[in-house]
């Protein structure tokens, strides 16, 4: 039961590769998209709920948040016109993640992935900026 959350973290990233093989206009990739969304929330509640949070499992859920941004990214830009706002609240975003690993970097004479409240807050701003372009 407490490698539950990592499973979960681990569909995600198999989620969000599957997502490059989905109709950019279909269902499947908006179910798959949704369903990674919420596997983001549900991995690290269900790890604090059930008391086996790890550096592991911290680290994964990283690492599962870059691939669902990069696999979300090299399906969509392609086809999309972004407006500019949506430009800035991307780079915004990316100023963040950067000014945290810089931060990280700092601290911990090391490259670390914090789960931080801003972390979090470009999580949930990236999570609603795609389906606002539609």
């Amino acid at each position: 039961m407490t490698q539950l959350p990592n499973i979960i973290t681990l569909l995600r990233i198999i989620g969000s590769m599957g997502l490059l093989f989905c109709d950019v206009m279909g269902v499947a990739i908006w179910i798959i998209y949704g369903l990674c969304g919420i596997s983001d929330i549900v991995d690290g509640w269900l790890a604090r709920k059930l008391k086996c949070v790890t550096k592991k499992g911290a680290l994964l859920d990283s690492l599962a948040d870059i691939c669902f941004v990069v696999c979300c990214a090299w399906k969509l830009l392609p086809i999309l016109e972004l407006p500019q706002w949506l430009w800035l609240w991307a780079g915004v975003n990316v100023a963040i993640k950067v000014v945290n690993q810089i931060f990280a970097l700092v601290m911990y004479g090391c490259f670390q992935f914090p789960h931080t409240l801003a972390n979090k807050a470009t999580g949930f701003l990236l999570f609603i900026a795609i389906p606002m372009t539609f």
